[in-house]
């Protein structure tokens, strides 16, 4: 009987030859796909969780640096808003997923401030800190309108009547700062707004007559004239506002600077730290970071890379929790 084509007979050694070898190579175990695919890393895109709504200063910075880190990465990194909480929404969505280095949020002052309040449901001990990115003096604004042209103006009026303060939310450095006015007899209303495009409006309509913010932050109201500063709560002039004074001179001495570093959860491997932690710093490097940082009012020192950002975190929450025990005397 004649043979198909397609099967070598007995009598042909190359075939037989070539046969027996496939099937050796086939006995050999070979790690799945999965396993390979994870030795790479990133393997995947990276969530970059920012805590807050589009539009503020996190997002903002989330938005720049992802964009930045893609191409040292190799994969994207798309941002996703998880408002809520002072933060606290957004920090529980990266300390449930899974400490695979496929996940990294913004965290702010205000958020770290919850810690401090009782109001944080997490440790410091829970994330580790890659980078912190921008630091900067946070403010009181008005309208340019607005009657109040200085901070003795502001609280003349609230010795009389209720004033309306937008801030970020309760427990944050907003209300530590602010608390030190009410303190002295100033009739404040704090009024949190989570969605900072609603806490820049709430002062555009009139819904609120202060906003506790940082300058960066609504710099295209400044520019155009719709806001500007009465007062700074920092130890020396704000950049590019060296002529506004500064709450200290006024018996206001807690300066709390607003900070926004980026961090991945506890557990995470020290290599894929190590990977994350570098490519942010390559990106802290360039001429457009230090742009970012002008552009935003911010410290020029501002970035803090890998080997100082635990450091740094661990002095800001002691100087908070400092600060909220005088608030509460």
């Amino acid at each position: 009987m004649k043979l198909p084509a397609f099967a070598p007979s007995a009598a042909d050694p190359v075939r037989r030859h070539l046969l027996l070898g496939g099937a050796a190579l086939a006995a050999i175990p070979m790690p799945p796909f999965r396993a390979l695919a994870q030795d790479r890393y990133p393997s995947r895109p990276i969530e970059f969780v920012v805590p807050w709504g589009p539009g503020g200063g996190a997002d903002q910075l989330a938005r720049r640096l992802g964009k930045w880190i893609e191409a040292e990465l190799k994969v994207s990194v798309p941002v996703v808003n998880v408002p809520g909480a002072t933060g606290n929404t957004g920090m529980t969505k990266l300390l449930t997923a899974p400490a695979d280095g496929h996940t990294m949020a913004i965290l702010i002052g205000d958020t770290l401030a919850t810690i401090a309040g009782g109001a944080g449901r997490w440790k410091l001990a829970d994330v580790i800190p890659l980078g912190i990115m921008i630091r900067q003096p946070t403010g009181l604004f008005v309208k340019n309108d607005s009657k109040y042209k200085t901070l003795d103006d502001l609280l003349g009026d609230a010795r009389k009547q209720e004033i309306k303060v937008a801030i970020l939310g309760f427990g944050s450095v907003d209300e530590i700062l602010v608390s030190q006015l009410t303190a002295k007899g100033a009739k404040l209303r704090l009024v949190p707004f989570a969605s900072p495009g609603e806490r820049y409006a709430s002062i555009l309509g009139g819904h609120a007559d202060v906003l506790c913010e940082q300058a960066g932050d609504i710099r295209s109201f400044l520019d155009s004239n719709q806001m500007r500063p009465l007062v700074f709560f920092a130890d020396a002039p704000a950049p590019g506002f060296a002529r506004v004074q500064l709450a200290k001179d006024a018996g206001f001495p807690i300066v709390i600077s607003q900070f926004r570093a980026v961090v991945v959860r506890s557990g995470t491997d020290a290599k894929q730290v190590s990977v994350l932690g570098s490519a942010i710093e390559k990106a802290a490097q360039t001429p457009d970071f230090s742009k970012y940082l002008q552009d935003e009012f911010a410290y020029a020192d501002s970035f803090i890379g890998l080997k100082g950002a635990a450091s740094f975190l661990e002095r800001e929450l002691r100087s908070i929790e400092a600060n909220s025990a005088k608030k509460a005397t």
